[in-house]
């Protein structure tokens, strides 16, 4: 007999997954963050939404989430994806593009915007600590919202999306200290002493020393076996196994998870791994920044906006109106411009989710008051959900104020690496790497992607911008750039393989230049069918390369050669181009004869008669 089932205990995901199914899809056709939406469910579905009406009403409970403590546990783990992601986008050559950026307008950002608003809630706190911790929560910016806002609109590359970013980046980079500092003034553990601060900053270092370390001499030779296995299933599990280790052992050493993971993250970065790990953990990401987010919401009494309105909404404006003020008087030194600056700091004026994390964090370590901790987390959340609405006031006065003088050179012609138009090159294999070595000769730009680990590897010593991947995965495509790829060149030696790469390039970019390899005059028909632009079969272009050399060698000029050569060249290439889409009607001409005989005489292989055989899945 099969043992009972506690239906309780599968609650929670099953709620969750329903919100997920329900708010995604919505607020993605009201162009709204999806990250209001999980704020928004946890509030509702919450202890202070609809579980106040448990009591009253039993059957409640089935449609709330009842543990909060249970899901915080799950949630930590969006915040630990999250900074594992942003570490694996940060590459030395990045921060050194954006390092005055990053180290200067985003420190003093951060500096400034604390030390004001923590003199603000001086009055409100009573404490300095606890001053200061709330400048420095509502000094921080949502990373979760921003970013995708900014990129929704393709500006990640102009001058407000770079500045942006650079920002919110030291910010990111700001959160583990932060919380260090919250962890060690703890009001439950014993009394801090010059002593034990010391050792604490002693087993920090340390950690992060055996961290860094270990991650050096492991990392890459672990993912070199496992990619070798050519398993997708045991990839994705290596990339948790990675992240999950490397928060748990920061977190046994007294560091937080999320720093722990960003620099599993900023290790992964110099590897030629990055790219799939990144493509592999983003659907983890996502989903579990859904739970963080819905636990956050959670933790949300909506009522207090009813109790406190002016202090609550008072707290909101003013943080929105002096970061934004004081946000747009530093980019003017930092080379933007008046209109660049005015809508920088209208997207980085809300607080964020590293704001909530902080207050919370403070209240039960005790340095906040749980009532006024109550307070503020309603008020960060009111400045995120301003946030979409923020971006489309700031980007109209950016219209506005508009002004002739141009902005920093710097920040508008010097794209980081990731920015640059590449051509992509699919296969490094003999004929990927003649391709790179050409592309490299005429100085253009191009990355590589590669399923061998040990070629990648071997490549990757010798300089080359290689990364392991299968190029027939759409996201790791995006994760290429291929929205501002120049051009696709696939150099792979099976039909399939080139054909996946293509179809997958193709759905993400009609307009793109596709240039292939084919194993003869068949396969290049059916890749031009399928829209590359140039297809090489090698059998003709070994004939060609053959004829070439006899004619030169028996004493024909070699211009003659070369220009009758070329001549064949577009004769193939037309002849084929005919061939395949001759096929393709010849192809369609057939189904729509079968079609109507069908509609005739009953297909033999009809399962009873009278019952047609459809054409195709998709129907014709």
């Amino acid at each position: 007999m099969a043992a009972a089932i506690n239906l309780q205990s599968y609650q929670e995901p099953i709620l969750f997954l329903a919100t997920a199914a329900i708010v995604v899809p919505l607020f993605h056709r009201l162009r709204i963050s999806p990250v209001l939406g999980y704020l928004a469910a946890g509030a509702l579905l919450g202890p202070f939404g609809l579980g106040r009406l448990v009591p009253d009403h039993p059957w409640i409970n089935w449609i709330t989430f009842t543990n909060p403590e249970g899901t915080s546990h799950i949630a930590e783990f969006g915040v630990v994806f999250l900074l594992f992601t942003i570490g694996i986008e940060l590459s030395w050559q990045r921060l050194r593009t954006l390092r005055r950026l990053v180290f200067g307008f985003g420190s003093l950002q951060v500096i400034l915007c604390a030390a004001i608003l923590g003199i603000l809630a001086l009055h409100l706190v009573e404490t300095i600590s606890g001053a200061v911790l709330v400048g420095l929560a509502f000094a921080l910016s949502s990373t979760a919202i921003v970013i995708p806002v900014i990129a929704e609109q393709k500006r990640l590359s102009t001058v407000v999306g770079r500045a942006s970013f650079s920002a919110l980046l030291f910010q990111d980079l700001a959160v583990a200290p932060i919380l260090f500092t919250i962890a060690v003034l703890d009001t439950g553990k014993p009394e801090v002493t010059t002593a034990s601060f010391a050792w604490a900053l002693l087993q920090t270092f340390l950690a992060l020393g055996g961290i860094i370390g270990l991650g050096r001499l492991v990392l890459r030779p672990f993912f070199q076996l496992v990619s070798a296995t050519k398993s997708p299933e045991l990839f994705m599990a290596a990339s948790l196994l990675v992240v999950l280790v490397t928060s748990l052992v920061a977190a046994a050493s007294g560091l937080s998870m999320a720093l722990g993971a960003f620099i599993a993250g900023v290790l992964l970065s110099e590897t030629e791994y990055r790219r799939a790990v990144d493509v592999t953990i983003q659907p983890f990401k996502g989903l579990l920044l859904g739970v963080f987010f819905v636990s956050v919401g959670m933790s949300l009494d909506p009522l207090r906006l009813l109790q406190a309105p002016i202090l609550i909404l008072t707290a909101a404006a003013v943080t929105v109106v002096v970061k934004s003020l004081i946000i747009t008087a530093l980019g003017r030194p930092f080379g933007l411009s008046a209109s660049d600056a005015a809508e920088t700091g209208l997207l980085l004026g809300p607080s964020g989710e590293f704001g909530l994390v902080i207050i919370g964090s403070a209240v039960g370590a005790g340095l906040l008051p749980p009532l006024i901790g109550q307070n503020l987390l309603v008020a960060t959340t009111l400045t995120m959900v301003a946030i979409p609405l923020l971006a489309r006031l700031g980007r109209r006065l950016s219209r506005r104020l508009e002004q002739r003088q141009p902005a920093d050179p710097s920040l508008a012609v010097m794209p980081t690496q990731d920015e640059v138009a590449r051509v992509i090159v699919a296969g490094y294999g003999r004929v990927g790497q003649l391709v790179g070595d050409m592309l490299e000769r005429h100085k253009v730009p191009y990355l590589a992607i590669d399923m061998d680990p040990m070629r990648v590897a071997t490549e990757r010593r010798a300089g080359k911008p290689v990364y392991f991947g299968d190029g027939s995965y759409p996201e790791l495509l995006r994760a290429c750039g291929i929205e501002r790829a120049r051009a696709l060149v696939i150099t792979l030696d099976t039909p399939s393989a080139i054909e996946g790469v293509v179809a997958a390039a193709r759905k993400e970019r009609a307009d793109l230049t596709i240039v292939s390899r084919a194993r003869d005059a068949k396969h290049a028909a059916e890749l031009y069918k399928q829209g590359v632009d140039d297809a090489v079969p090698e059998t003709i272009e070994a004939s060609l390369q053959l004829s070439e050399a006899v004619l030169t060698d028996i004493g024909v000029p070699m211009g003659l050669v070369i220009a009758s050569i070329h001549q064949r060249r577009d004769e193939f290439r037309v002849l084929l181009k005919e061939s395949s889409s001759n096929r393709a009607s010849d192809r369609n001409e057939f189904r729509a004869r079968r079609t109507i005989g069908k509609s005739v005489v009953p297909s033999p292989r009809s399962k009873a008669d009278g019952e047609v055989e459809p054409m195709s899945k998709t129907g014709s």
